[in-house]
């Protein structure tokens, strides 16, 4: 029996998040420049949306670049966002054919102007797709996130726009850049690194995580199937004992 013939379709999570590491490594070990590495990740992020799309999965979102890794050579920052806007470009046709909206979340301001505007034009045509909704972390951190949010409210409050009684957690997800995205379900991180790294630290709260020692640019369909069925053979309590849930 193959793995994707026993997963089921009734039991997807229905947000799915992804800290694609190990590309740096991955080129290392063989001798290449990072770059390599970065160039043959975007095969792995191709045949994961794909298989994604697939399965029925409704929300993906994929950690692309933090806050912090601005502070990375400016060489390799260069290269990475030029790699970006070549993606976008090649990957709207496969975003059209499979029905895939593409949005983003982050800092999006600070991005260069020629990745910003090739973004937003890939946001703009793929808007109206709703087969799954591809989401791309770009400059993105939780805590900056965190922190726009709480700024925000607080305004509101000052204002008397929001009434601090009536703030709950629904206000919250309303300021947050994942506003109209269900909470995380399941957490996949590859090349063994076992921490989040400032990504959706709110909205993760009751995923399931799961570690894999694959580098990214190894990372298959089969590994993503693996990872789903693991999700779906854990009992998700949400605080309440096992007995609650059956």
């Amino acid at each position: 029996m193959n793995l994707k013939s026993q997963i089921h379709t009734n039991k997807l999570p229905k947000h799915l998040a992804i800290i694609m590491d190990g590309n740096g490594r991955w080129a290392k070990q063989k001798g290449f420049v990072r770059m390599i590495g970065h160039e043959n990740g975007t095969k792995s992020v191709r045949q994961t949306v794909e298989a994604c799309a697939e399965l029925g999965v409704e929300n993906l979102t994929l950690y692309a670049f933090s806050t912090e890794n601005w502070n990375r050579p400016k060489l390799e920052v260069q290269t990475l966002m030029k790699l970006l806007v070549s993606s976008l470009k090649k990957e709207i046709k496969t975003l059209q054919e499979n029905n895939i909206k593409l949005k983003a979340i982050g800092n999006l301001k600070e991005l260069p102007k020629k990745v910003y505007n090739e973004l937003d034009y890939v946001i703009n045509e793929t808007k109206n797709n709703n087969r799954m909704t591809l989401t791309l972390a770009l400059s993105y951190g939780s805590r900056e996130e965190l922190l726009n949010c709480v700024r925000n409210i607080s305004l509101k409050v000052k204002n008397n726009i929001i009434s601090p009684k009536k703030i709950d957690e629904s206000v919250i997800n309303e300021h947050l850049y994942t506003q109209n995205l269900p909470d995380v379900d399941l957490l996949i991180r590859t090349s063994g690194e076992q921490r989040i790294s400032n990504f959706l630290l709110w909205q993760i709260a009751y995923a399931e995580l799961y570690f894999t020692n694959v580098l990214w640019p190894d990372f298959t369909k089969q590994h993503l199937y693996e990872a789903i069925i693991e999700y779906q053979n854990r009992e998700r309590r949400f605080g309440k004992t096992s007995e609650q849930i059956s």
